[in-house]
């Protein structure tokens, strides 16, 4: 498999789980760099818009979390009053997802799977997702897409869209492939605490009487915003790549004294990092780094499903 914007390499390690080899990754942030190479022994290379997709080994999957850039459809009216014949292809081009789609186009995996943001499926009254959707049919793959939440794994509410793709010429729309039975066993926020936080983690007397203003003055208003304090029995809120900020969003309740944010390591957790899971970065980045990330295991539960179909495909001789 390759691993594309793999950030601090989740969907790699969930994949490596399951028996995958990676073969090619790339990403451009130098922290996230850090932090991948740290933990698999390899500097992801950079921009994948400069990376030629000659270059790239083959593979069987492709892998990505590629951040959603808004792309307009305009193109498609004015190309065909000019009578001009168009793909989809051009309508991607400035964003990321172009890069994707043209690695798809030249090395043909036997699978893909892509993970974005839940907001993903209904961006621009869901005229994005239908270019997405329809550039991905066109180069010849049929697809399987959900939004799934995290909580089923974590302590974490957190939806995110997975779309899957076989290969029409392999599989030929006969695959298999369901998404993952979620299980209903509550998760425990209290689980993934550590038993002795630093002190540098509790709020301050500033920042705490900040919050609370914050909330109040947002309540009165008749607006929702303000500080997540998490319920230790239950779920926390989203983590975000914000949370360096303030931690507002997911805040431990303390005796007798003011909440705390999560230390980096109880982020590794919530995210389903294992403890040997090396963080060579500071806080701010580390915090950063995870609340870009994605759910370890239910990539993994979602990849099981999806690696199934692919080494059915080669026992049966179509590949």
């Amino acid at each position: 498999f390759i691993d594309l914007f793999a950030g601090i390499g989740g969907i790699r390690l969930a994949y490596q789980n399951l028996g995958g080899k990676c073969v090619f990754t790339s990403e451009w942030d130098r922290f996230a760099k850090q932090t991948y190479e740290a933990n698999f022994g390899e500097v992801p290379f950079g921009d994948i818009r400069i990376i030629k997709e000659n270059l790239i080994p083959d593979h069987d999957l492709l892998l990505a979390g590629f951040p959603c850039q808004p792309f307009s459809i305009a193109g498609v009216s004015k190309k065909n009053a000019l009578g001009k014949a168009h793909g989809f292809l051009d309508e991607t081009q400035g964003t990321l997802f172009f890069d994707i789609a043209r690695i798809i186009k030249a090395k043909k995996p036997k699978a893909f799977m892509l993970e974005n943001v839940k907001n993903l499926r209904s961006h621009d009254k869901g005229r994005t997702f239908k270019v997405i959707e329809n550039t991905l049919l066109e180069l010849g793959y049929s697809l399987h897409y959900k939004i799934l939440d995290g909580k089923h794994f974590v302590p974490q509410h957190r939806e995110r869209i997975l779309i899957v793709g076989f290969r029409e010429s392999i599989f030929h729309n006969k695959e298999n492939f369901k998404f993952p039975e979620l299980s209903d066993t509550p998760m425990k926020f209290r689980e993934i605490l550590e038993d002795k936080p630093d002190t540098k983690y509790t709020l301050t007397d500033h920042l705490w009487n900040y919050l609370q203003e914050y909330a109040k003055k947002h309540k009165e208003k008749g607006n929702g915003f303000g500080f997540g304090l998490t319920d230790l029995n239950g779920i926390s809120r989203t983590l975000s790549a914000r949370y360096y900020k303030d931690g507002s969003e997911v805040l431990i309740p303390q005796d007798h004294k003011n909440p705390r944010r999560l230390t980096v390591r109880e982020c590794a957790r919530l995210m389903g990092y294992p403890d040997k899971y090396l963080i060579p970065v500071s806080d701010t980045q580390a915090y950063r780094q995870f609340g870009n990330s994605v759910i370890v295991p239910l990539i993994q539960a979602v990849g099981k499903n999806l690696v199934n179909e692919i080494l059915k495909s080669g026992e049966s001789g179509k590949s």
